[in-house]
């Protein structure tokens, strides 16, 4: 199983290596954990076909491409702990919310945790941590996250923030956790049953079945350098490898 603590090596050296490692090669030529997640993409694939791969740098979701023939698909790669599957500025994020329906009230429960500063636009003098506001605020953000992790709602989340993205009609076909000789591979459809059988996890703070969500920063020191990133909001799956290994376990019962 995966040793999530050697992942010595950023995510676009992370890319690069899976990049170097399948391009080229006949499927043949491939360690058995490769030709596993080939035929979970593309069923029962001649191993002689030549496997061409290259890392994408269009910011989409998904980070290299695999063709075998014509046939290409979209992976995104993901490694180590706590990672950030997605960045938005506030104001499309508030309107995702209320296309989703999510009433006003709602809406500015969203705006006053983000902030937490006493006001839903951040111009509030004094800003409390995480821990702070949610200790004050419990009650309203346990019912904002009902709203939230409504079925309709929660998978129109995981297009946005895992899937597809913000402004993307493209859509990842598979998602690889982990190294080069280390990792565990899951098809979209599976990325999405193991988010929705999350749904009913209990956070202290908002989220979307397992997937966190936060301003990128609460500054709470001023520093000028990052007060822009207080206008963002991150997406965050702090457990993604607990949850995938746990898929992974259920399957080989």
């Amino acid at each position: 199983m995966i040793n999530i603590v050697n992942y010595k090596i950023d995510g676009f050296q992370n890319e690069a290596q899976f990049v170097n490692y399948l391009h080229g090669k006949r499927v043949k030529d491939l360690e058995p954990i490769y030709q596993d997640m080939l035929r979970k993409l593309y069923g029962d694939v001649s191993k002689w076909r030549k496997v061409k791969a290259v890392v994408d740098k269009t910011k989409k979701k998904y980070d290299i491409v695999i063709q075998i023939g014509k046939e290409k698909k979209k992976i995104s790669i993901k490694k180590g702990i706590n990672n950030s599957m997605h960045v938005e500025g506030i104001s499309t994020f508030i309107h995702f919310l209320f296309e989703m329906k999510i009433d006003r009230e709602n809406v500015m429960t969203y705006l006053k945790y983000h902030y937490a500063d006493g006001t839903t636009n951040g111009k509030g003098t004094y800003r409390m941590s995480a821990k702070e506001y949610k200790e004050a605020h419990q009650e309203e953000i346990n019912e904002l996250n009902r709203n939230l992790n409504h079925p309709y709602i929660l998978r129109k989340a995981i297009e946005r923030f895992v899937l597809m993205g913000r402004n993307s009609d493209e859509c990842i076909d598979g998602l690889i956790y982990g190294v080069v000789n280390d990792f565990i591979f899951l098809t979209r459809e599976e990325v999405i049953q193991i988010i929705e059988a999350k749904r009913n996890v209990e956070f202290t703070g908002i989220h979307f079945g397992p997937l966190c969500c936060q301003p990128m920063t609460r500054n709470l020191n001023y520093n000028p350098l990052y007060e822009k990133k207080r206008f963002c909001v991150q997406i965050k799956w702090y457990d993604i490898y607990e949850d995938t290994v746990d898929y992974v376990r259920s399957m080989q019962k």
